[in-house]
């Protein structure tokens, strides 16, 4: 009779005894694995597959998800954020862990890219192309001509062609679209401010020596600004929280429509449009009020005037006008003060709270060609082949920099140090503080320097040889778009210049290397390179070829071309994370708009 379950109760269990005598007869882990090896094999494959099922859940092991969560935080802090996305996709316990706010509040404070709460949106039509003709260039001095380059020059006076007729035509088709800014709702109902401008503004101890008729007129200034709204919020508005990791997403596809040169283009002004620029638009300066967030654009042209523009409705918010005698070559706007540099050796801080004139300098003998300045100082550049400094609150006269021997058609600025730019193919690094000059570099361009942008430990430059160079002042690394300055990059830098535009990461192609892939050269600038703009990531430039160009930061390959826009030379470009802006002798300013179809009301441009 077989015994019942009752009868069983209290003796060993037969399966526990016969585990038992097999560990007691292999000792060591070796023994044991073989003999389970010897055991599977025997059995048939469904036998196996049933086994395998209930082996693999113990054999999961997930150790970071077993951490603590502060202890696996730090843990994926130290992944690239490629890797962060990939590691979502693991389990519920990962994805939660990775998508984590702090890890990407890191990653874009590494960047310095900033949330802000959104505003409303709006658009505006494109208007009409224009074409203005303008041979000159009052915003830069004339090379420091060599003997060759003498009789260059007189060889081309005495052919009869001008450059204008020499350059090739552009045909320039509109892109009609929606421009979509990150500001705020402003209307256009205007009101006028009228001011004398007395010649009390003028620096104490350097009166003006303009013509009489000049002198005795007395010029005012027209402010325009919009009009507050005029009913208040029924509900206080609660900001949304940050999403960190939306942030970063979003800039990386913004990186990626440069790349991919997948942009819209609209023209915020033309030539003969109602209030509107009536000459060469020289300077241009993207301004967003830290009051409020909302972003404009500053201009300056020819006609005498600076113009504010409301970017989220394409309208002229603001006309100072009366305070330069003659073109308007340069703007820089800081922290509420607009300064303000023109061929009639002006230097003018306009207060754009108080809307009015606030101090006038009259120290160069000749255009001031560039003009800029932070929260300690002003520096000005000129014709005069000198750099002028002054400490702010007052703009007290401080140094006087005379070591270049052509025009400073540029310079630019850092809490430490100035950096500046001369047609006699030199660039200077000046202490900000002390007034002396730390370093030369002769010969830097192969022709005269244009336009340079300085952004600590990088310098950008931008020539008449058509070419651009960047340079690291600490270690003396860089790269040229003229082969005779290149310094090739690192290898990681030649990876870094070529990534998938959809993920980010590094592709290898058939220019390959020893695994490595050299960075793409395209065609540089046909034609001097007038403006240059630089920040973490990209390099712009605007050229007298009518085009604007985008290179990547790191390893000087051209990453974006951008033609059609303008049909004439371009004078100045500005850009931030979602834009590039560019003008010149055409009346024109473009909008090249990289954010269309992507919401960006909560970048911090």
């Amino acid at each position: 009779m077989s015994p019942t379950p009752d009868d069983l109760h209290g003796l060993p269990n037969p399966v526990s005894a016969v585990h038992n005598t097999l560990l007691q007869g292999f000792a060591s882990v070796r023994e044991r694995e073989e003999l389970v090896y010897a055991l599977l094999n025997s059995l048939p494959r469904s036998s196996l597959a049933i086994i395998h099922q209930s082996i693999v859940p113990l054999l999961q092991l997930d150790i970071v998800g077993l951490l603590p969560d502060e202890v696996a935080l730090l843990v994926y802090s130290f992944l690239p954020w490629q890797s962060l996305l990939t590691c979502s996709l693991v389990s519920r316990r990962w994805h939660t862990l990775t998508n984590d706010p702090s890890l990407w509040r890191k990653l874009c404070s590494e960047r310095k890219w900033e949330w802000r709460s959104p505003p409303k949106l709006h658009g505006y039509p494109s208007p009409s192309p224009g074409l203005s003709i303008d041979s000159d260039d009052e915003g830069m001095g004339d090379d420091e001509l060599e003997e060759d380059d003498v009789v260059e020059q007189m060889l081309q006076e005495d052919s009869g062609f001008s450059s204008m007729i020499m350059r090739p035509s552009y045909l320039f088709s509109t892109l009609h679209s929606s421009y979509l800014a990150a500001s705020s709702s402003r209307q256009t109902t205007q009101q006028y401010y009228d001011f004398p401008f007395h010649s009390q503004y003028l620096h104490p101890y350097e009166p003006w020596s303009g013509s009489s008729s000049s002198s005795s007129r007395t010029a005012t200034t027209r402010v325009r600004h919009s009009a507050p709204s005029v009913l208040p919020s029924l509900f206080p508005y609660a900001p949304p929280k940050p999403d960190y990791k939306l942030l970063f997403q979003t800039h990386i596809r913004l990186q990626n429509r440069i790349r991919t040169s997948s942009y819209n283009l609209s023209s915020l002004q033309t030539r003969g449009a109602p209030n509107s620029h009536t000459n060469t638009i020289y300077c241009l300066q993207l301004y967003t009020y830290p009051d409020t967030g909302v972003q404009v654009l500053f201009t300056g042209s020819k006609d005498r005037t600076v113009r504010e523009w409301d970017l989220a409705t394409g309208a002229v918010t603001r006309v100072i006008e009366g305070v330069h005698e003659s073109s308007v070559l340069s703007i820089c706007v800081f922290n509420g003060l607009l300064a303000t540099g023109g061929s009639d050796r002006r230097v003018v801080i306009f207060d754009l709270k108080r809307n009015e004139v606030v101090h006038v300098i009259m120290d160069h003998v000749d255009s001031v060609l560039c003009v800029r300045f932070d929260e300690k100082r002003l520096v000005s550049c000129s014709k005069d082949r000198t750099v002028r400094t002054y400490l702010l609150p007052d703009f007290t006269r401080q140094y006087v920099l005379r070591d270049h021997r052509a025009a400073v058609n540029a310079v630019s600025i850092s809490s430490e140090h100035i950096v500046s730019a001369s047609g006699d193919r030199s660039m200077r690094l000046w202490d900000a503080e002390t007034g002396s000059l730390l370093r030369t570099f002769e010969n830097y361009h192969g022709r005269g320097i244009a336009s340079i942008d300085f952004k600590p430990p990088y310098v950008l430059s931008g020539s008449s040889d058509k070419h651009l160079r960047l340079l690291d002042i600490v270690t003396s690394q860089g790269w040229s778009t003229s082969p005779e300055f290149d310094t090739p990059p690192s290898p990681s830098e030649a990876i870094a210049g070529n990534v998938c535009e959809s993920c980010g990461n590094p592709t290898v192609g058939p220019n390959t290397v020893a695994g490595l892939r050299t960075p793409r050269r395209l065609r540089a600038h046909e034609d001097l390179v007038r403006s240059v703009a630089l920040n973490a990531d990209f390099v712009v430039s605007g050229s007298y070829d009518y085009t604007v160009k985008v290179w990547d930061r790191r390893t000087g390959t051209l990453v974006a071309d951008l033609s059609g826009g303008h049909t004439g030379r371009i004078f100045c470009v500005g850009a931030d994370y979602s834009k590039i802006v560019s003008c010149g002798e055409d009346q024109r300013i473009c909008i090249w708009d990289f954010s269309h179809g992507i919401d960006t009301s909560f970048i911090k441009l």
